[in-house]
């Protein structure tokens, strides 16, 4: 038996798959489209079932993605039975989609969930009179709890043997006989579901007036003869409050409001401080901190304040102050890779220079720098996926959309540029669950901007070698605003030239606030972290190959120092191209375009190839005063600060890594698309990068221009609001030719 799963979001369907499917389930993607598809086997009591997760949708209009994909499987799938599931404390609005649901054959069956909440909140739904009306069974559970599991597999079952017809809810209108019609046409042309795609074709779905014209010319006639009403003839409008009359009248006696159903709830409660207008934001900002304090931190709640220096210098717990969690795992895990690094060189001591070289520098190396970060990427998706579950990010949308709407977006796209903080990975492909295309793809071209995890360790080097450890922390913070700034800013420029348009509008359930479920959390956590893996490590392992080759060897393939290699010989007769960004100057100026070139197949190895061409053998410490005299702190040494920024902001801007780079192609959906995405991104950190050196090497000359166009700015202001009057060039050349 194959049971399909479908339902509003936040309706609790994704709970109830993984109560049903448990360590069986599997992700992937529906064919020719990047929505999600999971599938799993429900194994219980001698009982077998495949059950199909669809995407939440609230209706299946061929609008989004989502919505097509869930139609197109319930239509021509081969699912035997559906699985509705329905939030029990929102009955109206979730079974507005039940009743386009039950317009086809598919045999259905109603999961009521949620019903603990409702028992709770003192409501009452008389179960048994909803499933007469429906005329399908209906089934109280509760997927968080497990409860009502078995009976709703048992109700499959039987629903399954059951063959049934579409039902209509526009009976007894002249509407509905004119749908009557169209369901006896449909029904002589073999169409299965006859009853839905005539309701369809009198909404003007696209798809079915493409593959009906002569019956679409029918309805445009009855239409037509029709007087106009309240909502101008708009037949969706007036299907769609249709389907809202016939639930009134349906849930009539069936549920009734217990006394909390007066009063707020807490959910609403809560929502009156945490979206508040004014301080919604500000304690949105101020929970992030935290959650990045606890990931990135290496002095966890400031307490190196209160402790002596000298104190304590314990391996993975921190030197004179304690780390966040992500830091101590980040350190155990680092200090595991780098166990085995040194171990697997022992070994390979007395082999060939060049073997040992492609083992433990290039292959090692390179897997080992992504596994040190997969502990704190796992901690930084842990908090997310916690806030998410809870139902505050769905919040966080809403009150950042008056703001990112004057950027062409709006607050939805806001948790995947969040995402992007910890990956760019996730980041990209969380672009999916937006509807509008326009801005999915915006979406995708601001991603990079936001530093990820991979990108730190370049800051951190860079902060503690520039200014000895004393603001390395503001360093680190001003590549994080750097970023912020760069991608509003490209934001209103893509909205003035590639975007143009009104920005969609964006509509969001709030689901009610619940405790996460561990189960889940989890699940989610480790889908994440298999998938970062499984993208990450698999082309670092093949790039670190590459790359090590191209600095070992040269071009008769012999074994020679970095800079007589084959990417050394390469990058001197390019590195004149990054002369106006600074890093590009001088003898050394070629390592760090080459630095910066293995930063696009893995930021992670930037740091890793400066410590090469440095001559560094030893496991890089990020600690100031470790780094002090270093080879690697030499080298660096040989651009100035304004180079050395911008040489971090080029990093910042420019293409995420190459598993990123494959998830933008998965969702921009072609290889024109994907090919200027890369474009924009090297010719904005490009750009950026050389505006930071000139800035701030000739800072006397920046002041001079930006004197010049205050001045000529407010000359302009002061013209337009009629306090002074300018020469009129246009003028005077008007008079000249008179």
């Amino acid at each position: 038996m194959k049971i399909a799963l479908a339902g509003n979001p936040n309706s609790g369907k994704t709970t109830l798959f993984n109560a049903l499917t448990g360590s069986t389930a599997r992700v992937g993607n529906w064919p020719g489209v990047t929505v999600d598809k999971k599938t799993g086997v429900y194994k219980k009591k001698g009982k077998r079932a495949e059950i199909v997760d669809l995407p939440g949708i609230y209706s299946l209009s061929p609008y989004t993605p989502e919505e097509i994909v869930a139609r197109d499987y319930l239509l021509d799938g081969d699912a035997d039975v559906v699985v509705n599931i329905v939030d029990a404390t929102n009955l109206e609005r979730n079974l507005y989609l039940t009743t386009q649901i039950l317009e086809t054959e598919l045999p259905v069956v109603i999961a009521l969930n949620m019903i603990d909440v409702v028992r709770k909140n003192g409501d009452k739904i008389d179960v048994d009179k909803l499933s007469d009306r429906m005329g399908v069974p209906v089934v109280p559970i509760s997927a968080l709890r497990g409860e009502g599991i078995d009976d709703l597999i048992a109700a499959c079952g039987t629903a399954a043997l059951r063959p049934r017809k579409g039902q209509s809810v526009f009976a007894g209108s002249d509407l509905g006989n004119t749908i009557d019609a169209l369901t006896r046409d449909f029904a002589e042309r073999k169409v299965k579901s006859p009853l839905f795609h005539a309701v369809k074709l009198i909404e003007n779905d696209p798809a079915e007036v493409e593959r009906h014209p002569d019956l679409s010319e029918s309805v445009a006639r009855f239409k037509a003869a029709r007087p106009r009403d309240a909502f101008e003839n708009d037949y969706e409008a007036i299907v769609a409050d249709s389907r809202y009359r016939y639930l009134g009248k349906l849930l009539s006696g069936v549920q009734t409001k217990g006394k909390q159903g007066d009063t707020l709830s807490k959910s609403d409660k809560i929502d009156r401080v945490l979206t508040h207008r004014i301080w919604g934001i500000p304690i949105f900002l101020v929970i992030m901190f935290f959650v990045f304090h606890l990931t990135f931190s290496e002095n966890l709640l400031f307490l190196k304040a209160a402790i002596p220096e000298g104190s304590f210098d314990i391996p993975v717990i921190g030197t004179d102050a304690v780390n966040s969690p992500g830091a101590m795992l980040f350190n155990a895990m680092d200090l595991l890779t780098s166990t085995i690094a040194d171990a697997t060189a022992g070994a390979l001591a007395s082999s060939p220079a060049w073997v040992k070289g492609l083992i433990v520098d290039g292959l090692m190396g390179g897997v080992f720098a992504v596994l040190s970060f997969i502990p704190q990427i796992a901690v930084l998706f842990l908090f997310l996926s916690i806030l998410e579950d809870s139902g505050y990010m769905a919040r966080v949308a809403f009150i950042m959309d008056r703001a990112f709407r004057r950027f062409g977006l709006s607050g939805k796209s806001f948790i995947p540029l969040l995402t992007c903080f910890g990956c760019a990975i996730p980041g990209i492909m969380a672009t999916r669950t937006l509807e509008n295309e326009k801005e999915r793809r915006m979406t995708i071209l601001l991603a990079p901007f936001f530093s990820c995890g991979a990108k730190m360790p370049i800051w951190a080097t860079f902060g503690a070698l520039m200014f000895a450890g004393r603001h390395g922390d503001l360093v680190v913070y001003a590549m994080y605003l750097i970023g912020i700034v760069v991608a509003i800013l490209a934001a209103i420029l893509l909205k003035k030239t590639a975007f143009k348009g009104e920005t969609a509008p964006f509509i969001m359930e709030l689901p009610s606030y619940r405790l996460p479920q561990f189960r889940n959390t989890m699940a989610h956590l480790f889908e994440k972290v298999k998938h970062y893996l499984l993208r990450a490590a698999t082309v670092i392992a093949a790039a670190v190959i590459v790359i090590w080759v191209l600095t070992s060897f040269d071009f008769r393939f012999q074994m020679v120092e970095a800079g007589d290699s084959i990417i050394g010989q390469i990058a001197k007769v390019f590195d004149v191209l990054f002369v106006p960004l600074g890093f590009g100057q001088g003898s050394d100026g070629w390592k760090f375009v080459v630095a910066a070139f293995t930063g696009l197949i893995a930021k992670e190895m930037v740091v890793a190839t400066l410590g090469t061409f440095a001559g560094m053998d030893d496991a890089l410490d990020l600690e100031a005063s470790a780094l002090a005299g270093t080879p690697i702190a030499v080298l660096i040494g040989t651009i100035s600060v304004p180079a050395a920024f911008a040489f971090m902001a080029f990093n910042l801007l420019s293409v995420p890594c190459m598993a990123a780079v494959a998830a933008a192609k998965g969702e921009l959906g072609g290889r024109g698309r994907l090919l200027g995405a890369i474009a924009f991104w090297m010719l904005t950190a490009y750009v950026v990068s050389m505006l930071i050196y000139l800035i701030g090497t000739y800072w006397w000359v920046s002041l001079i221009v930006a004197g010049l166009i205050g001045i000529a700015v407010l000359l302009g202001i002061l013209h337009k609001k009629g306090m002074i009057t300018l020469p009129s060039f246009k003028a005077k050349r008007k008079g000249a030719k008179q």
